[in-house]
């Protein structure tokens, strides 16, 4: 029994809001569309550097773009 860290992105919020494609995302954060696929569907965690480039593009914090929650695993 322990703990593990979850990661939910919100990006595909963000980006509504900016009206950007996640190819258009991709290119500017220096990444592939599928990483961004894989991030927004939190199938990826992206690392603290990518995390904070998207976020940067985005206009945000890394906070108001990543929950981050604690689960207990059996």
């Amino acid at each position: 029994m322990g703990k593990s860290k979850i990661i939910e992105a919100h990006i595909h919020v963000y980006r509504a809001m900016k009206r950007m494609s996640q190819s258009e995302l991709a290119k500017k954060v220096g990444v592939s569309r599928v990483t961004i696929v894989n991030i927004e569907l939190n199938r990826q965690n992206p690392s603290v550097i990518t995390m904070y480039d998207i976020s940067r593009v985005l206009g945000t914090t890394i906070e108001e773009l990543f929950t981050f929650e604690t689960q207990e695993e059996e």
